[in-house]
């Protein structure tokens, strides 16, 4: 029987309501009463600030598009006319969710726990006096009021700031209605905390606080209505960089222009009266359906800052300390460590500390010579950033800064003009590709008078902050291939330089698709001769079209694929004769699923592959990616047996994609033949607890019996 067609719409799952369904599954762990109650806070609040940066960037491109004529639909078969019309609806439902789950779940819980959100009427004398206080010290002085009137325009709102809008009318001539606007500071606290006589933690929006403070802002003004609303705005940079001189200039200038780019949402009240909506839609030119009436605070995103400022662990994730790397044996420093053995690190399992202090090794020992690294996003007061100026001192430092990486260009440009101005050689990639890659390449002259080089490669960015609660993957080598093609890639990046091959790398946008398709068809070739085949891969979003259809076509060959996609995934598992032998599961928990892992059963002798792409077109064909063999045999099974098997395995955390492209939990297995309760198993707290020393990996549940086990197990206990 011949093999179906892969190329059906129907067999594609759409990307941007892919996207919305994965923020249903962090809403979930908002509802998820297994999680403690401040940290089902914090997931609300995250999934207010996804669709924030749904509708800057997915959005706001679906209607660019839209006004520019484009029709052409996407592998779905979905026009963007439609689709547009589906993501409204959907978005629309979603944000009842939220405001549902904040009003009738997580607000009467965290009163039950002593945690009250008040309104100022419910403020005794000691916290009013001290609102006052505060109000006027700190709040007063930051206050703008402006009345709208052909003598003062409606103000410039800036992307995602709160604002409140008045209805105003003049005291003494009471017929002419005005609009004022006064715009929240941005630099206090949206959330702030108040005295209490009853031993409670208290909290008031400081909205509500600036609203009461309007009658003092609008003197001889009459106040007839008034509500809090936000401006979301396109923040796409549109950058033309074949034509800029200066490309850190020109995201500077883009940067400018994000704050005042089109309007894409209005978010207010649900109370707001409807003169304050009209207003405010024709103002910032808006369709009705781009209206969000909120049964609520505006900008659920600052509810985060309870959790942040109550001291209450036991309302929190227990924290964990992440497992340090010690040298083995008689190694003096980590580049002996790393001639005698490739190291894995586990990250936030295994503590980031070890990929600082490599770079903070560079930089302070004499016989390191030269110092290569890519940044994508580094954060504020980056150590790693410190040490590369360290060393520009006395050492050749050359490093590649993306400017481009979303939200985090300020920041770039900051670490850019730093490191430039402290001696180091910085670029800033290749014209219309963002680098992606995560890199350092050291050279060193090593005591025993041999000079060689050593390198870092991992699945997540250098930064320290993040790296507490990604998951990610982090590899040390002195293998003189993989070294060799590290260099060859920075080659790439400074100089364009072309070059015939980055074996044993896959490097995007050179190859890595076309590496990618044939490594899938190559676990193809070995199911229809009956050797083992099998594909197991974790990354953070699957859409690329071919890889998909290659994927259908390997499932249809006899190979068994299993897929871990943290977010959005075009894929359609269990179409019969199609997808029959693909399962994708989706694990959302604690940590930010990060890592990317490519596992290839090869016909017995199996490849896996760690980087920095996922299977999406812009990371395949549109950026600088480095995927990376682990060779050592150890380390690969390391990464099968204990991170991809646990995963597997979970069924707390993981949901299960259906062919209709909705989520379902993961069924709790039964442990032993007498079908006794359910084993429920967490992957990211048992690799907590394994990283602890309280878990071993015995203790990973039995997996179908498609999922043979290796001998990783006993070596691990063994060694």
């Amino acid at each position: 029987m011949a093999p179906l067609s892969t190329d059906k719409p129907a067999f594609f799952l759409n990307r941007e309501l892919s996207w919305l369904k994965f923020n249903e599954r962090v809403l979930e762990e908002a509802e998820d009463e297994s999680n403690p109650l401040l940290e089902r806070v914090k997931f609300l609040s995250i999934t207010a600030s996804n669709l924030d940066e749904f509708f800057e960037v997915r959005l706001s491109g679906l209607l660019q598009r839209i006004e520019d004529g484009y029709t052409t639909p996407g592998p779905d078969g979905m026009p963007p006319e439609l689709e547009l019309e589906l993501v409204t609806s959907k978005t629309k439902e979603f944000v009842e969710a939220q405001y549902s789950s904040w009003n009738d779940r997580l607000r009467p819980a965290l009163a039950e726990n002593g945690i009250r959100i008040l309104q100022l009427s419910e403020l005794d004398t000691n916290a009013s006096d001290f609102l006052e206080d505060y109000c006027e010290r700190e709040v007063d002085p930051l206050l703008t009021p402006i009345t709208i009137d052909p003598a003062h325009p409606f103000p410039r709102v800036v992307n995602k700031a709160l604002c409140l809008a008045f209805l105003l009318r003049r005291r003494r001539r009471s017929s002419a209605v005005y609009m004022g606007v006064i715009t929240v500071p941005r630099s206090l606290p949206r959330v702030l905390r108040v005295p209490s006589s009853e031993g409670t933690h208290d909290y008031v929006f400081l909205a509500d606080l600036v609203a009461s403070h309007a009658a003092k802002m609008y003197r001889g003004y009459e106040i007839v209505s008034a509500a809090a609303f936000r401006v979301t705005r396109n923040s796409n940079l549109y950058l033309q960089e074949e034509e800029s001189r200066n490309l850190l200039e020109s995201v500077r200038t883009e940067l400018h222009n994000r704050r005042k780019g089109d309007a894409v949402r209005l978010e207010i009240e649900a109370e707001a009266a409807p003169e304050i909506v009209e207003r405010l839609r024709g103002n910032f030119g808006l369709e009705e359906w781009q209206v969000f009436r909120t049964n609520g605070p505006v900008n659920l995103s600052r509810v985060s800052s309870i959790s942040e400022q109550t001291q209450r662990p036991d309302l929190k994730f227990r924290p964990f300390v992440p497992r340090e790397l010690h040298l083995t044996g008689k190694s003096r420093d980590i580049f002996e460590e790393i001639r005698k053995r490739d190291i894995l690190l586990h990250h936030p399992f295994d503590s980031f500390n070890a990929v600082v202090g490599f770079i903070e090794s560079a930089a302070k020992d004499p016989n390191v010579i030269s110092v290569r690294q890519t940044l994508y996003r580094t954060g504020e007061d980056s150590p790693i950033v410190q040490a590369l100026i360290e060393a520009a001192a006395g050492k050749e430092v050359t490093v590649v800064v993306e400017l481009k990486a979303r939200f985090d260009e300020a920041s770039n440009i900051r670490w850019a003009r730093s490191l430039e101005d402290a001696g180091v050689q910085v670029f800033h990639g290749l014209v219309g590709l963002k680098t992606h890659c995560k890199l350092a390449l050291l050279v060193r002259r090593d005591p025993d008078g041999v000079t060689r080089r050593y390198a870092h490669l991992g699945t997540g960015n250098y930064n320290s902050v993040t790296a507490r609660f990604y998951t990610d993957l982090s590899l040390f080598t002195a293998n003189e291939e993989v070294t060799e093609a590290v260099q060859e890639v920075f080659n790439f990046l400074t100089a364009y330089a072309d070059h015939p091959h980055y074996d044993p790398l896959l490097v995007a946008p050179v190859d890595c698709a076309e590496r990618t398709l044939a490594l899938i068809q190559r676990e193809a070739d070995h199911a229809r001769a009956r050797r083992p085949a099998r594909i197991i891969a974790k990354m953070n979003a699957l859409l690329d079209k071919p890889v998909i259809q290659a994927l259908y076509k390997a499932s249809q060959a006899g190979v068994e694929i299993d897929l871990v996609v943290r977010g959005m995934c075009a894929l359609r598992p269990g179409i019969r004769g199609v997808s029959d032998r693909i399962r994708v599961r989706s694990v959302v928990g604690r940590l930010l699923e990060h890592s990317r892992i490519y596992s290839f059963a090869n016909g017995g002798d199996e490849e896996l592959y760690l980087g920095s792409a996922d299977w999406m077109p812009r990371n395949l064909y549109e950026r600088v990616e480095v995927v990376f063999p682990v060779i050592d045999s150890l380390l690969r099974q390391r990464v099968r047996q204990e991170i991809l098997e646990a995963y597997l395995a979970d069924n707390a955390k993981a949901r299960i994609l259906q062919p209709n492209g909705d989520y379902e939990r993961a069924a709790p297995r039964v442990s032993g033949r007498r079908r006794t309760a359910p084993v429920r198993f967490n992957a990211q707290e048992f690799l907590i607890a394994l990283a602890e020393g309280n878990e071993s990996l015995q203790d990973i549940p039995p997996l179908s019996p498609r999922l043979p086990r290796s001998r990783y197990r006993q070596r691990v206990e063994q060694v």
